[in-house]
């Protein structure tokens, strides 16, 4: 790991391994600071790419793509962690990547990063490590039904994961071993689904944004409420174990830390990602400082900003199905914060954009946006405590 301090000063060009929404957000937080923004992505109008300085099209394991990129900034960050390893080894040993490779090493794989957080002091799910469908069957009883098999590298967006109820769904489940080891865990039975950002510059400052309550349709983050429906003890717990995983992985920049909250105010560790994240979205309007603002901060080695909430917030996200329906009723919508990404086809459940409601109470966001209609598809069945 590259182990300087160097500070970062606007009229630099920050370097963006990947083009998406994500690397999109960062950038326009950047320029807004005086920074000139360089992207490396596959795809030759990607959303980054079109608010980029310049653009690099190539494979992120491209090495003359990863050497014009590093060349033409004076740092290097990401936006998603699939990023070839080995690359990012050599281009922290070539240019300045103040992340360094190994968080995005543990985080890639699932069995590297429960071990991590374990380490960390934190609990995760019990689980198992999966190499041939009879390890599946030598760990069911132990784990119970029902449980579920991850693929341990890859997978997003609940891709790459099999629930198994009962003995019968073991044959089918095993055919993710296709792609690979996998994880076997247990089956949490939790009140809700929460996540913490963090940001962490390489001074060791440490910030961390209101504790988020993430409402999932298709394994897919629907939305968002800040503050979160917990109780306080239950938010200042989540807030420190981020910060212990945070400070015990050496982080740098932003980690989102998604989590189980069960009975009693229990929290089991559910994943990392090292970088900005889909549930602090709301952080653009609602928080002094936005996530985006707040890595570019850290990975430049700038003080970092105040994470204080200014209103209640829900954010929704805009899929492919929605997108349509979201621009014809603009006219409409007062009041309501809309970021739409740039991506060239709205695919089905294909993240589009999203919008963020600002109101006295959470409770008014969604009722507003349940109102609007353009949700209630994506809705039916979906069980939702609030």
């Amino acid at each position: 790991m590259n182990l300087s301090k160097q500070t970062i000063l606007p009229g630099q060009t920050i370097g963006i391994i990947g083009g998406g929404q994500l690397g999109r957000m960062m950038a326009l937080a950047a320029k807004a600071q005086g920074f000139r923004i360089a992207v490396l992505d596959p795809a030759p109008d990607s959303p980054c790419g079109q608010v980029a300085d310049r653009q690099i099209v190539g494979g992120y394991d491209n090495l003359l793509c990863i050497k014009e990129l590093a060349e033409a900034s004076d740092v290097i960050t990401y936006e998603f962690e699939n990023i070839n390893a080995e690359a990012l080894d050599w281009l922290t040993s070539h240019a300045y990547v103040p992340q360094g490779s190994e968080l995005l090493r543990i985080t890639q794989d699932r069995l590297t990063e429960k071990e991590a957080i374990e380490r960390a002091g934190a609990k995760v799910a019990p689980y198992a490590r999966i190499e041939k469908t009879a390890d599946i069957y030598d760990n069911i009883e132990k784990l119970d039904f029902p449980a579920v098999l991850k693929t341990a590298r890859g997978g997003y967006d609940g891709k790459g994961q099999y629930v198994i109820r009962s003995k019968d769904d073991i044959p089918e489940a095993a055919e993710l071993l296709e792609k690979g080891i996998c994880v076997l865990e247990k089956w949490i039975s939790f009140q809700k689904e929460i996540s913490v950002i963090i940001a962490r510059n390489p001074d060791g400052e440490t910030a961390v944004f209101p504790v988020g309550e993430n409402i999932h349709k298709d394994n897919i983050l629907h939305e968002t409420i800040v503050p979160a429906h917990i109780s306080e003890s239950a938010a200042r717990k989540a807030e420190d174990l981020a910060k212990r995983i945070g400070k015990a992985l050496g982080l740098v920049g932003t980690l989102a830390v998604e989590m189980f909250l069960s009975d009693g105010d229990e929290i089991y560790i559910n994943e990392l990602a090292p970088r900005p994240h889909n549930s602090g979205h709301y952080t653009i309007e609602a928080c002094e400082t936005s996530q985006f603002e707040q890595h570019i901060r850290a990975v430049c080695n700038w003080p970092l900003g105040s994470t204080r909430l200014l209103n209640p917030a829900v954010m929704v996200n805009i899929l492919g199905e929605h997108q349509s329906d979201v621009i014809r009723a603009i006219p409409g919508l007062k009041d309501w914060k809309i970021h739409l990404y740039g991506k060239d086809e709205p695919k089905h459940k294909r993240k589009m954009g999203h919008a963020t409601l600002l109101r006295p109470t959470a409770a008014e966001s969604l009722a507003e946006i349940d109102r609007s209609g353009i949700w209630s598809k994506a809705k039916e069945g979906m069980e939702v405590l609030r």
